[in-house]
């Protein structure tokens, strides 16, 4: 088996052209053909060549430090921010959670505490990438919430489930903070009868897994009340009408979304495994799940996986509160702030105003 990660830099780079030639030309050969759908993946080029190949990550995001305290030179600082280990000293992997706090606090009234999985394919990204960072410290400020952003181990080198492992850890966390509130913030403001898990894209898809696994645990006196799913990031081998009908689009394309999942995915997994395709296996309702949120847009290929999953729900009688607006793409309030005010009034309403009964938007753009 050729290890890469041992050959010379000159090597690694001949490798990578080759994979990406081929892969490229598979892309083409699919492309050439609108009415076939996406078959040819990274995983599959892998195996032609007869090795597992572990790859050096580059990092690219811009990396924001956290805030902590009260800057003047920083006139836009609505949320402070600081960042909490949750590993040994001694752990190879240094997890940690970025928490943010709103500037302008309510009088004698704690907040409620959202735990936030970040999205980027599984592959990439942390709560220190500037797009995340701004997106939880806007959150925490408009919703008026406690935000526990988590990092977590990212495939390739770190196949699912580890990215869920991390995120129930980080659950576990905050349950050892509701019983001996070890953190001075969470311990001034959070306010541990209501907590939701929240995620965006994959951190959807995370947040979806971990949900479901922390129904089974009794994490008193720690409270979920609520899980929130912004354009989960879900998957199958038969493919949905709004992934056909997006297949070349500009924000995710569906050769995109297979390369993420060949990464992720357990090895020689297809896109029916049960961390892409929950329903592959069957949906149990679980009398303790709380209530759901379910929000994305007409023009995300993930859009008709989101309302197949709140069918699902609303089967089941599972509170679900869901919202499909006309437009956009999958990232959009990342780079839209009028779409990110609006998920924000959403996620607030969601949250304080206790809404239960399911509910499609189809009016209202961008």
């Amino acid at each position: 088996m050729l290890k890469l990660q041992q050959t010379s830099w000159h090597t690694v780079a001949i490798y990578t052209l080759v994979l990406f030639l081929c892969f490229s030309q598979s892309y083409r050969t699919i492309m050439a053909d609108p009415k076939k759908t996406v078959s040819h993946t990274w995983k599959e080029v892998f195996q032609v060549l007869g090795f597992n190949v572990t790859l050096t990550r580059e990092i690219r995001d811009p990396i924001v430090n956290a805030t902590p305290f009260p800057d003047p030179n920083l006139p836009n600082q609505v949320a402070l921010s600081k960042d909490v280990p949750l590993n040994p000293p001694h752990s190879k992997f240094k997890s940690f959670i970025r928490l943010f706090v709103p500037v302008q606090l309510p009088r004698k009234t704690k907040l409620p505490l959202i735990i936030y999985i970040h999205g980027g394919g599984f592959v990439s990204s942390s709560p220190a990438s500037s797009q995340f960072h701004e997106h939880c410290k806007n959150m925490s400020a408009r919703v008026q919430a406690v935000v526990a952003s988590v990092n977590y181990r990212l495939a390739p080198e770190h196949p699912l489930p580890a990215a869920y492992e991390d995120a129930f850890d980080a659950i576990s966390w905050v349950h050892y903070q509701a019983r001996f509130q070890r953190d001075l913030w969470l311990e001034q403001f959070a306010d541990f009868s209501r907590v939701f898990i929240m995620g965006s894209s994959a951190g959807a898809n995370i947040a979806y897994h971990v949900s479901i696994r922390a129904s089974y645990y009794n994490f008193g006196p720690l409270k979920i009340q609520g899980v929130l799913l912004d354009q989960p990031f879900f998957g199958a081998v038969k493919r949905t009408s709004s992934e056909l009908r997006l297949i070349e689009d500009a924000h995710l394309p569906l050769y995109m979304a297979d390369a993420f999942w060949t990464l992720a995915l357990p090895f020689q997994a297809n896109r029916d495994h049960e961390f892409s395709n929950p329903f592959s296996c069957g949906f149990e309702r679980d009398q303790r799940l709380p209530r759901w949120f379910v929000k994305d847009e007409e023009g995300d290929p993930m859009v008709d996986r989101a309302k197949e999953l709140v069918r699902k729900l609303v089967v089941k009688k599972v509170p679900v509160v869901s919202r499909f607006y006309p437009g956009g793409f999958h990232g959009v309030e990342m780079v839209n702030m009028t779409a990110a005010l609006t998920l924000f009034q959403d996620v607030k309403n969601f949250i304080y105003n206790n809404d239960a009964a399911e509910v499609e938007v189809s009016d209202g753009s961008y």
